[in-house]
């Protein structure tokens, strides 16, 4: 049924729900998983009067946080593959936007299925906060599932 896995993964605990679910799901079906964490490009910040300069966020500490983050993140994939024995690879693109870089990896990655977590913020948080999974599920041209 299907053969490669895309698992995209923000370190939360739903995301270890939905994990969890991709490998059950990889291991039945005898497919591979690819886990996923986006990393967000380092932006200089802007300064207005009266604020103070944060010297220590430049782009070589920002790339070592978010390195230690995916890094982290990630490693929940490969262990929760391991207990499944599954095969797993990880990648961490970089992207403005999370959906965008999902969607990139999936089909880089040439994946079959989608399985991510969501968050279920619906309404004005909804709005305001958005919802990666929903632009996700707008987008993508190959199934999704989502696990809550």
């Amino acid at each position: 049924m299907y053969r490669h896995i895309l698992v995209p993964t923000d370190g939360s605990k739903l995301s270890t729900r939905a994990i969890r679910a991709a490998c059950d799901l990889a291991q039945t079906c005898g497919a591979k998983i690819t886990g996923v964490y986006v990393i967000p490009p380092w932006v200089p910040p802007m300064y207005a009067e009266g604020m103070s300069y944060a010297a220590d966020l430049g782009p070589q500490r920002h790339k070592g946080l978010m390195a230690r983050a995916a890094k982290k993140a990630l490693a929940v994939v490969t262990t929760e593959a391991q207990l499944a024995s599954v095969a797993c690879a990880t990648v961490t693109p970089l992207g403005d936007q999370p959906w965008e870089g999902i969607l990139k990896a999936a089909r880089a990655k040439r994946c079959d299925l989608i399985v991510m977590a969501s968050h279920g913020r619906r309404g004005l948080a909804g709005l305001l906060l958005g919802s990666e999974t929903n632009k996700v599920l707008t987008h993508s041209k190959i199934p999704v599932l989502v696990c809550r």
